[in-house]
């Protein structure tokens, strides 16, 4: 196949299925509940209030609900959530905390599988040797109801 003269090849072209607005769907913005994943809040979710610079937002919990305090701190250490409540750029922790309940934000995110996994993880570990000793009989006995099971369905 000859191509046009100043044309761009197929595969340099836009294709019709992805678009730009499509690719991204997790912006920066004010409103947007995120992960804390570095530091001393390690772990804990915050909300972005305002965006400093290209690197720097600044977060709240709000204290009360997660135990985030405002403060500056770099995109880089936060993953962004789906979740978003609507509040203007720079509010109150008031004004924040009555969005989060309004939109209900938290219960949202405590219904996710990530929101899950990172709770198990947590029980996981705060577990005492005793706990991980139950964990283990446990298995084993599952274990080995399921092989007598099994070897009564092969005969």
């Amino acid at each position: 196949l000859a191509q046009v003269p100043g044309s761009l090849p197929d595969r340099l072209l836009p294709s019709a299925r992805t678009s730009d607005a499509a690719m991204f769907t997790r912006f920066v913005e004010p409103g947007r509940l995120a992960l804390i994943t570095y530091g001393p809040y390690e772990g804990k979710m915050c909300t972005i209030v305002d965006i400093v610079d290209q690197k720097r937002v600044v977060v709240d919990g709000p204290k009360a609900v997660t135990g985030v305090a405002r403060h500056m701190m770099p995109i880089k250490r936060l993953s962004l959530t789906d979740f978003k409540c609507q509040i203007g750029k720079g509010s109150r922790e008031k004004t924040l905390k009555k969005a989060m309940d309004r939109d209900e934000v938290m219960k949202k995110w405590s219904a996710t599988a990530w929101a899950k996994k990172l709770a198990a993880k947590e029980v996981k570990k705060n577990m005492t040797d005793f706990d991980r000793f139950k964990v283990m009989v446990a298995r084993k006995r599952r274990s080995h109801q399921v092989k007598t099971v099994l070897k009564k369905s092969k005969k």
